[in-house]
């Protein structure tokens, strides 16, 4: 498969994957604003954060490592090892399962029983998921691997779907049931994503098809783990790759969801609150979820097959470098473009966004400034996607093991700096926080990329600089819509409501007319692909 492939397959499950995103993330806010009704906050709250850190803990820190070495470099490998060694997350994913429900369960605040019944349930429920999902890990990475864009689609498009059927379900018939609603209906979400991949590869593996793409797995048989005669059970080389990303994978969940552990283990906020501060996390993370994670993790793939881990330039296919070079570059004018129309045109509309979603119960107190904020972070987001993308997808060994330390310096500052900022400020401190680990780690990021190309004449890193004009219109853009916030929302009426709108389209109109005007080529790019 030439780079020209590659980068062709790669856009399709970038762009597959963000239409799925937005398929999860509008059927979750339309399913958060209608359980609004029916649930107490302090309900959400435990679901929402609780419930889901341990669930996302368990899988991130059983697979997201093996994830990483397994689809660095060629599909041509012995997969047999590899099959193996992505089995060793089934064992990982029960003891952290095990482990971390004995902490929720025994040395967490447990929620008041009347008002958020079955905690234990949902405890073993969710932990339970986490080990289902890990059972079709290696089915995962084959289909990521060789990027079956439609298998992923189809997947978790039906997970999702019955996940929210039988939600809705149960919330409208049986509220009172709690924590059995929002367990039963993750079960069914991970039991149907994994019955999806065996389906799929019960049929596909042996078809006419798989011979003709020669698919390096002829049967079922040889996705279980297999003892190799007279060979080593797994390939040292990405064992070892493995561990070093294990050991930076503990310290990016703590990054990731650094804030949600403030909140489980320090009690900075009580139930109702985090499910407050959930739902606006979850409006404001949109985008990023949508757009930004699936570019983060399809460019991934990409700049790992087109670029060999570990050499410098000089060394690399100069056909090669000159396409990652210049992918990178307008990969980064896309995201910071995106990032920059959310960051100026959300502290303008996060009052009337949360007032047409939750009523006065998110429009009044901290909401606004809180999504204002999450606009701001946005940004930050959609740098660090693509930055830490090009570089994880680089770095060799060594590299990532010294990374570890910066990670584990900076994973025990933003704890700090999380806690005391909230103790200041409130549930908006968690975004400044957030806002300072993501720009330490776009610094680094960008190092790497500048030491990276510094002996070719290639410059990526020129994607983050817009066209003055265009940030002109950005300025103006947010003055004019800010003024129209403050005198025509969100307390003079659907009239005033309706012109601040109108202010934003037309603002929003001249933005895009000037971006196509000023940023040719990023156009061309996005057309082409």
């Amino acid at each position: 498969m030439t780079s020209q492939d590659v980068l062709g397959q790669t856009t399709r499950l970038a762009s597959s994957t963000a239409l799925l995103q937005v398929l999860f993330r509008v059927v979750t806010f339309g399913l958060n604003a209608f359980t609004l009704r029916y649930l107490s906050r302090e309900l959400i709250g435990v679901v929402n954060v609780r419930l889901s850190l341990l669930y996302s803990t368990v899988v991130f820190l059983a697979r997201e490592a093996f994830r990483r070495a397994c689809l660095s470099g060629s599909t041509k490998r012995n997969w047999t090892k590899t099959i193996n060694l992505l089995w060793l997350t089934v064992p990982l994913g029960v003891f952290w399962s095990l482990f971390l429900g004995l902490v929720w369960l025994h040395l967490l605040e447990v929620p008041d029983p009347s008002v958020v019944p079955h905690y234990k349930a949902g405890v073993v429920a969710f932990g339970l998921s986490a080990v289902i999902e890990l059972l079709g890990e290696p089915l995962w990475v084959l289909a990521q691997a060789h990027l079956f864009v439609r298998l992923k689609v189809i997947a978790e498009s039906l997970s999702v779907v019955s996940k929210c059927i039988l939600t809705v379900t149960l919330v409208v018939f049986y509220p009172h049931w709690g924590l059995y609603i929002f367990s039963l209906a993750q079960l069914l979400y991970v039991s149907i994503l994994v019955m999806c991949y065996i389906i799929y590869f019960m049929v596909f593996l042996g078809s006419p098809e798989a011979t003709k793409k020669s698919f390096p797995v002829v049967r079922m048989k040889a996705l279980l783990p297999t003892l190799v005669e007279d060979e080593t059970f797994v390939n040292w080389k990405e064992a070892r790759l493995t561990w070093s990303f294990f050991k930076q994978s503990f310290l990016k969940q703590i990054l990731t969801e650094g804030e949600r552990y403030v909140m489980t283990f320090l009690n900075v906020l009580n139930f109702g609150d985090q499910g407050v501060y959930d739902i606006v996390n979850n409006l404001g993370s949109l985008v990023a979820r949508f757009i930004f994670l699936p570019i983060e993790e399809s460019f991934y793939v990409f700049f790992a097959k087109v670029l060999e881990r570990g050499k410098n330039v000089k060394d690399q296919k100069q056909d090669d470098v000159a396409m990652a070079a210049n992918v990178l570059e307008l990969l980064l004018k896309l995201v910071l473009l995106i990032g920059l129309t959310i960051t100026v045109f959300g502290y303008a509309y996060s009052q009337l966004a949360l007032d047409i979603y939750g009523g006065s119960m998110l429009s009044s107190g901290t909401g606004p400034d809180l999504l204002r904020c999450y606009s701001l972070y946005v940004l930050f987001l959609a740098i660090n996607g693509v930055t830490e993308c090009f570089t994880f997808a680089l770095m060799c060994k060594e590299e990532v093991d010294r990374y570890n330390f910066v990670m584990l310096a900076l994973s025990f500052t933003f704890l700090c700096i999380s806690y005391f900022l909230t103790q200041w400020h409130g549930s908006i401190g968690f975004i400044l926080a957030n806002c300072l680990n993501m720009g330490i780690r776009i610094a680094h990021s960008i190092h790497y990329i500048y030491d990276y190309f510094k002996e070719s004449t290639y410059r990526p890193l020129r994607g983050l600089l817009p066209s003055p004009f265009l940030v002109l219109v950005y300025i103006l853009s947010g003055v004019i819509t800010g003024f129209s916030e403050v005198f025509l929302c969100c307390d003079k009426g659907w009239m005033g409501r309706l012109i601040h709108i109108c202010m934003g389209a037309l603002c929003f109109a001249a933005t895009i007319i000037t971006m196509f005007s000023t940023e040719t080529k990023l156009i061309h790019f996005v057309r082409s692909q």
